[in-house]
């Protein structure tokens, strides 16, 4: 029996993609699932066929939306144990090229509800005494490069806030851990009219399962141990 078994976790941008895989991931290991997205009918998908799996669907940005999964967690189990903020979007481009709208929109997203959900999340789990606060990062959260500043910028800003957090929250009982990945073939470049694993030359990118097995990873350690950070590459990615 895993160590997991019974606990709950509240996963945001579950509706595919790294959320999903970790979502189902978890679920093996007897985790009980809160999972948040946009597309409500995909979510009710997954609840149908994944135990003790509730569903709050709508706008992450939405300031409401990280109390009211939590209050969701609590009153469909009881507890709350592990939060996921892994929702995300992607907006880059040349100066003369970016969709300014779609940057902004990104940031509301990667930073501000990000910061909405983390804090709201640790403020509960640090007054029960444990734990686990995860992002989803990025290797562009430790470096950048031409045309991806935005982007980066704001995986730079999750590295910033978990950091702090972590700090803050040390001998709490809550743990903060990232998780940050290289190239992985998700919906999030599904509108691109070249794929990142041909313009970038990584004939093999991670695959969302990849990613969830570091989550996992981080959150089955022992509680006196820490994965703060854990970067996982495509074998063949170069940059």
């Amino acid at each position: 029996m895993s160590g997991l078994d019974g606990k709950v976790a509240v996963i945001t941008g579950a509706t595919s993609g790294i959320g999903l895989a970790t979502a189902e991931a978890l679920s093996e290991r007897g985790v009980k699932l809160v999972l948040h997205g946009r597309r409500g009918e995909r979510l009710e998908a997954h609840a149908a066929r994944l135990p003790n799996c509730v569903v709050l669907a709508g706008d992450i940005a939405d300031p409401a939306t990280p109390d009211a999964l939590i209050a969701l967690a609590q009153k469909s189990f009881g507890r709350f144990d592990i939060a996921f903020a892994n929702a995300g979007l992607i907006a880059s481009g040349p100066v003369d090229e970016i969709d300014l709208d779609a940057m902004s929109d990104m940031l509301k997203v990667n930073i501000d509800a990000t910061f909405r959900f983390a804090y709201t999340a640790v403020r509960h789990m640090k007054a029960t005494g444990s734990g686990d606060m995860l992002f989803t990062g990025s290797v562009l959260g430790t470096k950048t490069r031409p045309i991806a500043g935005a982007y980066a910028a704001t995986k730079y800003a999750v590295e910033a806030l978990a950091e702090s957090l972590r700090m803050e929250l040390a001998g709490s009982g809550v743990r903060v851990s990232v998780v940050e990945p290289g190239l992985v073939r998700t919906d999030l470049h599904r509108d691109y009219e070249v794929r990142p694993e041909v313009s970038q030359n990584v004939p093999e990118p991670l695959t969302p399962a990849d990613i969830a097995r570091a989550v996992v990873f981080a959150v089955e350690q022992p509680r006196s141990v820490l994965i703060p950070r854990v970067m996982v590459l495509p074998s063949g990615q170069n940059v």
